[in-house]
């Protein structure tokens, strides 16, 4: 079953979804009074949630053996969680900021949410570029571990990214948060009982 490629399709095909459906709200002209926000935001937040989806595929595997063989998708989701950060930030780039440099170093420089969220996009890259087997035996299985532990510090950025942009409360980075935060628990919890 979990080597089923009518499986690998169908996951791709749901991380796939939500690009499919915000270039359908693009293509029908419902993106709302104000696009180059809603695209923002809606980017921002898929990244967040498979970036969250990805840091939960271990603490599963290891606690419902039964779910073990799911780490074969931690991988494919990872790689999708970079390509929706990479749309997020080259939104901003192109679209909001329209590349002029002035801006896009003072909101680097001064403004503290654009700089957590390049934090966080900046740290998935070594992630993404190494996400391959050859990487792997390149860099070697332990030294390659250590690399991937800067997921935990990119997921911990995009937190404060989301939390910092917002001007009132929003209850939703708070949620997002603890959801990271039991997941990282989690993680600890295991290391303690494998230790």
């Amino acid at each position: 079953m979990w080597k089923s490629r009518w499986l690998t399709a169908a996951v791709f095909l749901t991380c796939l979804a939500p690009a499919i459906w915000l270039a359908r709200e693009w293509y029908e002209n419902r993106l709302g009074v104000n696009p180059i926000e809603y695209v923002a935001r809606y980017s921002g937040r898929w990244t967040l949630r498979l970036l969250l989806i990805t840091l939960a595929i271990t603490p599963i595997r290891r606690i419902v053996t039964p779910l073990a063989p799911i780490v074969r998708f931690r991988r494919m989701i990872g790689l999708f969680t970079f390509g929706y950060g990479a749309f997020h930030g080259w939104h901003y780039f192109a679209r909001d900021a329209q590349w002029y440099w002035e801006i896009i170093m003072e909101d680097l420089t001064y403004r503290r949410f654009f700089v957590a969220g390049a934090i966080a996009l900046v740290l998935m890259l070594p992630l993404a570029v190494t996400s391959f087997d050859a990487a792997v035996r390149w860099l070697g299985g332990a030294r390659w571990r250590l690399l991937h532990r800067l997921v935990y510090f990119s997921a911990i950025s995009a937190i404060i990214h989301f939390l910092w942009q917002g001007k009132g409360w929003n209850p939703d980075p708070v949620k997002y948060g603890l959801i990271l935060a039991i997941l990282l628990g989690a993680r600890f919890i295991l290391w303690l009982r494998k230790r």
